[in-house]
């Protein structure tokens, strides 16, 4: 299982575009859509491969699921260092560490090794997200000894040419300089500023800002993997059509220069202040064919006792196309094209976030709307409503491990976050489990509209007046360079 559920996800990603502010779980583009699952009948029966574990010479802990149903296995290694741990001040270094390993490593360049793998019918891929980075090798298994030197050669051997690194920065930069001119963008990353604050690393993007990503060193980002990449940091998933007899000599021979290096520290992040009082948070836009509306503040950490409440609550409120929100401002207002919510739990508390673009001319209804269903989820659901989405996430649960990327998406959060293997099959109970008093009880405690940040980004001589009259709070305008410097 993920942070959050796959259909609150992939709902939750397409609306609101929130990855350049809030990044995302591991197995966030892992798993297939759910989006619409039955609503009703018995879950289908969860038949799980178990996992098989070994460990290298060198201590790297190897899980193993077989899966023998098509001839392709995926490799999975997993830093348990993603962008929390970035440094004070050198925000997308763990970002910008991860996206070089595969521009140039061992002895090929990066158009060298994107050929070898194109070659061999195989996909290898590298990421961050905030609490973990990865290298993922995707191959047919007749092609596995030709590929896996590739692989070592990414997450042993990465070369940071400075000529790449160099290139690489200018892509980042004008990614940044684009968010400038969107809406959506800017309201993500104003969201996190404003909620998290500028000293937090939630406040600023994965990716980091303008200033972090020119300033960045070739020699920093040797430093950041020297000091996070190392076996004792790490967990190496293989899923796929392999016994571990098959396997682990493999494994063995490949990674066999893989030596710890030294002790592994991360920076602790500070407990974020939560928001008091609500704050409408308005940051102009001229010309903006549409306003982005962002509204939330400091959620949960992933290890949350209430995980399958929240995840059911969720459901009701924003995470699915047939979910309150989305009904209200798409299908009975047409307000928007999509709205929808989202926990986003991370090692330590990520945000709630709820979110759309709508008419300019519809702002000042759209806050409307969105507070009637934010305050609504408060009160108790009716038992209909409660049992359809308990049978949206349980139904469509089982999907997530039909795929070998599916089951490693799975097993990644089980390796970030130390979740016990008993959550697969607990999952499905646990969610049906789930009573009226138990959400109303963690709306009352984790939706609180009166103390949420407010961020809306349009055209303000369009806007302004209007959201100022309706008082819905207190307003203050923002600049540009008060949310992403």
């Amino acid at each position: 299982m993920t942070s959050m559920p796959q259909t609150s996800r992939r709902f939750a990603c397409a609306i609101l575009a929130v990855a350049i502010a809030a990044g995302g779980s591991l197995a966030a583009q892992q798993k297939p859509d759910r989006s619409k699952p039955p609503a009703s009948g018995p879950a289908p029966a969860l038949r799980i491969p178990p996992i098989q574990k070994r460990t290298l010479s060198n201590g790297l802990p190897v899980w193993i699921v077989e899966m023998h149903e098509v001839p392709v296995v995926d490799i999975t290694a997993i830093i348990k260092s993603g962008a929390a741990t970035d440094p004070q001040g050198k925000y997308g270094l763990a970002s910008f560490t991860a996206a070089m390993l595969d521009e140039g490593a061992g002895k090929l360049n990066a158009l060298d090794l994107a050929d070898a793998v194109d070659f061999l019918g195989a996909s290898l891929s590298t990421g961050s997200s905030w609490d973990a980075s990865t290298v993922r090798l995707h191959t047919a298994v007749s092609k596995l000894n030709a590929a896996l030197p590739l692989f070592a050669d990414v997450l042993l051997r990465p070369t940071f040419a400075d000529t790449e690194v160099d290139r690489l920065r200018k892509e980042r930069l004008t990614g940044l300089l684009q968010t400038r001119d969107s809406a959506p963008a800017l309201a993500s990353a104003a969201f996190a500023r404003l909620v998290y604050g500028p000293r937090h690393r939630y406040g600023t993007p994965t990716i980091g800002n303008e200033v972090s990503n020119t300033e960045m060193t070739a020699a920093e980002l040797k430093g950041f993997y020297a000091a996070n990449y190392q076996p004792q940091n790490a967990y190496l998933l293989v899923v796929g059509d392999v016994t571990p007899d098959s396997i682990v000599p493999r494994l063995e021979q490949a990674l066999a220069g893989w030596k710890n290096s030294g002790t592994i520290t991360r920076p602790a992040l500070p407990a974020a202040t939560q928001h008091a009082a609500r704050q409408i948070y308005l940051v102009d836009k001229p010309g903006a064919q549409q306003t982005a509306i962002r509204i939330g503040w400091v959620g949960v950490p992933r290890s949350t006792p209430d995980y399958h409440v929240l995840d059911v609550a969720n459901t009701i409120l924003g995470g699915s196309f047939s979910s309150r929100l989305n009904q209200n401002l798409r299908e009975e207002h047409g307000y928007s094209y999509g709205a929808s919510s989202s926990f986003d739990m991370r090692a330590t508390p990520g945000p709630f976030i709820a979110g759309a673009n709508v008419q300019t001319d519809k702002t000042v209804e759209s806050l409307r709307e969105f507070f009637k269903e934010l305050d609504g989820i408060r009160e108790p659901v009716p038992a209909q409503e409660l049992t359809r989405a308990r049978n949206l996430e349980a139904l469509g649960f089982p999907g997530g491990f039909e795929t070998t990327m599916g089951m490693a998406g799975n097993l990644s959060d089980l390796a970030v976050y130390g979740l016990p293997e008993s959550f697969f099959t607990e999952y499905v109970p646990k969610i049906q489990a789930v009573t009226v008093a138990d959400v109303e009880r963690a709306a009352k405690q984790y939706i609180q509209s009166d103390k949420f940040a407010v961020i809306v980004v349009g055209d303000l001589a369009a806007i302004e007046k209007g959201v100022r009259g309706a008082n819905f709070g207190p307003v203050k305008v923002v600049t540009l360079d008060e949310i992403l410097k």
